[in-house]
């Protein structure tokens, strides 16, 4: 209302005030705008002549008219091809047909200037296959896949990371994270998904996503790094996909795919690097595995121009055997089958308003009958059967699955003004049985006895020693608005979204506790347990231990609901400067708020401010040659799941025994002896006391971010080719993790006269708080229920190091469009990424506790822990494209060569350091008692990625039937991705596992397939 004493404006421009007022005051919330999933297309023309976009498969039109400098700009186009005419005096002069819309990307369709007597159609020119290939108006790094694309190269369908792969500046995760990736150097948990506008991203540990049908998928793009102020909460990239939608004509296909056990190389087998045979095949495929597909689709016009249907699903059944390691000895029959649906409406209310819903089902269950294996004798008797949905036995759990329900709102007010709103839902039930065939339970036993290394004790358990707390579900709501308006050289936008996540996750031990079996060496490690319980190391004696092992009873429990609120909120413009500069400005601001299951929040970010800045200098006027550069910062909040440790009533006790002998069948350890050494300890100081909220995080805790630079070209050649270059910085800021070290704040106590409230208030704390690492901090403790005590530490005071993570990278890039019966693009990226943190994993040793990791709990930890990262991968060469000789065949192929990851050696830290006093035993980074700097020990191999496609569409079936045959991984080579990086016992003896495999590439496999597509 206070707009009301200014100078008069025009109709438009207070509609657009009134509608930006009332979005940015009465909502919060962040960017999720137009942009995300739909096009735009712009270009030059006579001033005062209109410009006619049509898509005639759903008959949406827009007529725009060429404002006084020339250009027109038309935004929020749903994904499809279009016909844009230009029209002087009411007639066409000029037109482009099939011109394809790419999402949160412009398309530049110019034209030459009208001459004034140009009023007849006789005048027309019709123009296809000369528009630029280069978008002039964006200053990001993307890579766009079509659905053409992904129907003809040989990608497997698991999931959208598998399509994005194909991005530059990506890499594969640890295998133990599911099927996720790493960006620009990122931890796997640093990504955001979006599916039709909507945040498909795992609402506890954003490990991945919840997936849709592969032939839904309209268009994916991937943002590798300077995307706008539309998108946050992500500092690796972003996966962006829209889906298909009906038309005017009815069309669908059908499709089975099989890929045959016959037709597929088995896996490697892990053995240790004695040669010794640790485990028949690997975890992460099944020996013997088939794998069949049904898959179909249908669309079309209920009502012609105005209302539209799409439906698509996919029935997956995946069969195999796994054979546990020796250390498990089980082996087990597989019958996995995924689910998944889409369905589309789409309603033309009028050519300016527009209303989409979209509802996609994802369900992945796994169905495992147990026996038990010998590897002497092969498989024995039945022992039991497991079930998991929605679940894939991490913590971490990149299977998150379940329903979305989206519903999109887009407004064309005026030429100048366009408004979008969208709401969407999404819920996941996840699940884990275990049955026993005797009915009993047995808990989970390691042994690390090196005596044993060939033949362990393994017990009874059937399948996993820990499993999903009964319950576990989450769910997702989110809203987004935002206004565009265009004046003069400005294309203004605002916008706001508001995001709740609520998971209720955890884990129980299977039979309530597991064993852990160990030598006791040089008492190294019942000496440390002495300390940790406050007691006199020397107390230990030899003697207690006549067999010269030890026994440790252990068990992690956690479970907890959590909820995490994200709100956001963004400006920006894009500035044509002139007609060969295009400057962009945007301002991005992040809140999160973080609650327990008592719904209190435990750490809340505000003001989180994101400017991005970019320019790009169109050299020739003609968008043959781009120059473009961008600087920008970018937030990433905590996920719900660091409630379940850092926030949740956690319990994991810890006692150590002698023992005279095992239970043959259960591996439970019998003749148990005790002594001082065998008082409870709580690991992490989990005692199953809910935390203070107060009291778990440092307060006014700083943000996750980090800073990026980019600078590239892109230069188009002739008509077909496009080449170009670029390179990227980033820089990680800051950082949120925990800490389990109470001797500072202890310290501090001590000097003030405090200590007895310090130790009261420590006692009654979990024992770790989430805290800026490498900055002061103040913690909160909680001496008595009601009270409060502000501990000060500066960052020399805690003892940690700055964190650091630094990536830079350089692409280079030659694209050949489709043409002359090929399309073909051949990519080479050079990267390091390096530093003491990989951000919020530990891939090291794959800890699934997203920015909770082990790695800041104490000072000694971080020792040596500076070097290569472990998802640097300096090399990469990727080459695909499609060949197509005639209209019946077509060849593909995507290749990818990779340079090996770093490996590290992890031990026992020496007493010449200070041996290891919060009981981490063989964690640290020291190695034959000398420092062992991160990625010092050599590389994992070169990997070497080829996968073919051919298909054959007959004369005779109208090139409606496609009969394929794609090979993945064609030469056969299985090199490892990932070795155990542990290279010493907690005793601190050679580690026999150290350098086994953890995980291959995946083994040859050929899927066969038959499609046909029809019209209605």
């Amino acid at each position: 209302m206070q707009f009301a004493n200014h100078a008069p404006a025009t109709a438009r421009r207070r509609l657009a005030t009134a509608l930006a007022f009332a979005i940015a005051a009465g909502i919060a919330g962040g960017a999720l705008a137009q942009s995300n999933a739909t096009g735009s297309i712009f270009g030059s023309a006579t001033p005062g002549d209109v410009v006619h976009i049509e898509n005639t498969a759903t008959g949406l039109r827009r007529d725009i008219t060429v404002d006084a400098g020339g250009r027109y700009r038309a935004n929020s186009l749903p994904i499809g091809s279009y016909d844009v005419s230009l029209m002087h005096n009411g007639a066409v002069v000029d037109s482009h047909k099939g011109v394809q819309t790419s999402i949160s990307q412009g398309t530049d369709v110019s034209f030459a200037t009208t001459s004034a007597d140009a009023t007849t159609l006789g005048s027309v020119q019709v123009t296809a296959n000369s528009l630029p290939s280069i978008d002039v108006s964006s200053v990001d790094s993307r890579t766009v896949l079509t659905a053409d694309q992904l129907s003809k190269l040989p990608i497997a369908r698991t999931s959208i990371s598998s399509v994005a792969l194909l991005a530059p500046g990506t890499t594969p995760a640890a295998r133990g994270y599911g099927n996720a990736l790493s960006f620009g150097g990122s931890s796997a948990s640093e990504n955001a998904y979006y599916i039709n506008g909507f945040q498909a991203t795992n609402p506890l540990t954003g490990v991945s996503s919840r997936q849709l049908p592969y032939d839904a998928i309209d268009q994916e793009q991937v943002l590798i790094g300077g995307y706008g102020a539309e998108y946050g909460r992500s500092t690796g990239g972003v996966i962006n996909v829209v889906s298909k939608r009906g038309s005017n004509e009815w069309k669908g296909d059908v499709q089975v795919l099989f890929s045959p056990s016959g037709l597929a190389q088995q896996p490697k087998d892990i053995r240790l690097t004695n040669g010794t045979l640790y485990q028949r095949g690997n975890p992460y495929t099944l020996r013997d595995q088939e794998n069949l597909q049904y898959s179909g689709s249908l669309g079309g016009a209920l009502i012609k121009d105005k209302l539209f249907i799409f439906a698509a699903a996919d029935w997956i059944h995946q069969t195999g055997n796994y054979t546990g390691p020796s250390t498990v000895s089980d082996d087990e029959r597989d019958s996995n089958k995924t689910t998944r649906w889409l369905g589309k409406i789409d309603w033309n209310i009028t050519d300016n308003n527009i209303l989409e819903f979209t509802g996609i089902g994802d369900t992945e269950t796994t169905d495992a009958s147990i026996f038990g294996y010998d590897y002497a004798t092969g498989r024995g008797d039945y022992l039991g059967h497991t079930y998991t949905k929605n679940y894939n036995g991490t913590q971490t759990n990149a299977t998150p699955g379940g329903n979305m329900y989206i519903g999109h709102y887009t407004g064309y007010i005026t030429d100048d003004l366009t408004i979008n709103a969208m709401y969407g839902k999404s819920s996941s039930n996840h699940q884990q049985t275990i049955s026993s065939a005797s009915g009993s339970t047995c808990p989970g036993i390691t042994d690390n006895r090196v005596e044993f290394a060939a033949n362990p004790q393994t017990g009874c358990t059937v399948g996993a020693t820990s499993f999903l707390l009964p319950g576990s579900k989450d769910r997702t709501n989110g809203w987004s608005a935002n206004i565009e308006y265009r004046i003069g050289d400005h294309d203004l936008r605002a916008g706001v979204d508001n995001y709740v996540l609520r998971a209720t996750w955890g884990s129980v031990p299977v039979g309530g506790t597991g064993y852990i079996y160990a030598d006791v060496g040089d008492g190294k490690s019942i000496r440390n347990r002495l300390s940790n319980l406050g007691l006199d190391p020397n107390l230990y004696n030899p003697a207690d231990f006549p067999n010269g092992y030890y026994v440790e009873s252990t068990a992690l429990t956690t479970g907890t609901s959590a909820r995490t609120n994200q709100r956001s909120q963004f400006v920006e413009d894009n500035w044509q400067i002139s007609d060969r500069w295009h400057a962009y400005i945007g301002l991005r601001n992040e809140q999160f708020t973080n609650y327990n299951g008592s719904g209190e929040a435990y750490a809340s970010s505000r003001h989180q401010l994101d400017p991005r800045l970019g320019a790009s200098w169109d050299v020739y006027g003609d968008s043959s040659l781009k120059i473009y550069a961008n600087a920008g910062r970018y937030h990433l909040g905590l996920p719900t799941s660091v409630a379940v440790r850092g926030a949740g009533p956690s319990t994991y006790p810890s006692q150590f025994y002698s023992f005279t002998g095992i239970d043959p069948v259960s591996g439970i350890p019998t003749g148990l002896g005790t002594g001082p050494w065998s008082a409870t300890y709580y690991n992490n100081g989990a005692n199953g006391v809910p935390p203070d909220a107060k009291t778990v995080s440092a307060q006014q805790l700083h943000s996750y971010y980090q800073d990026e630079y980019i600078f590239g070209f892109d230069k188009q050649l002739g008509d077909n080719w496009t080449v170009g270059a670029k390179a990227m910085y980033r820089r990680l800021r800051s950082l949120i993790d925990d800490t389990c070290d109470s001797a500072p704040l202890q310290a501090w106590g001590d000097r003030n006269g405090l200590s007895d409230e310090v130790a009261a208030g420590i006692a009654r704390s979990t024992g770790c708080w989430l805290y800026n690492p490498g900055r002061a901090n103040t913690f909160t403790l909680s001496p008595a229920d009601g009270q409060y005590l502000s501990v000060p530490l500066s960052a020399k005071d805690i003892g940690e190091p700055k964190p650091k993570r630094s990536y830079y990278m350089l692409d280079l890039y030659a694209e050949h469009q489709f043409s002359d019966k090929w399309y073909g693009k051949i990519d080479y990226t050079y990267s390091r990424s390096y530093g003491n943190s990989e951000g919020q994993l530990d891939s090291n040793i794959v800890q699934a506790d997203v920015s909770t990791t082990e790695s800041w709990d104490f000072p000694a930890i971080m020792e040596n822990t500076n070097g290569d990262l472990p998802n640097d991968q300096k090399h990469q060469l990727r080459i695909y494209g499609t060949y197509a000789p005639t209209d019946e065949w077509q060849f593909s192929t995507v290749t990818r060569i990779a340079s090996g990851y770093p490996v590290s050696c992890l031990g026992v830290r020496p007493e010449s350091a200070g041996g290891d006093p919060y009981n981490y035993q063989n964690n640290y980074f020291w190695c034959n008692g000398q420092p062992s700097p991160r990625g010092s020990r050599g590389r994992t191999p070169w990997t070497y990625t080829l996968d073919l496609s051919a298909a054959w569409k007959p004369a005779f079936a109208d090139h409606k039937l496609t009969l394929s045959a794609d090979v993945f991984n064609a030469l056969g080579k299985q090199r490892v991705t990932q070795y155990y990086e542990t290279g010493e016992t907690a005793a601190g003896l050679p580690n026999p596992n150290y350098l086994r495999a953890r995980s291959f590439q995946d083994p040859r496999y050929v899927r066969l397939g038959a499609r046909y597509d029809f019209t209605l």
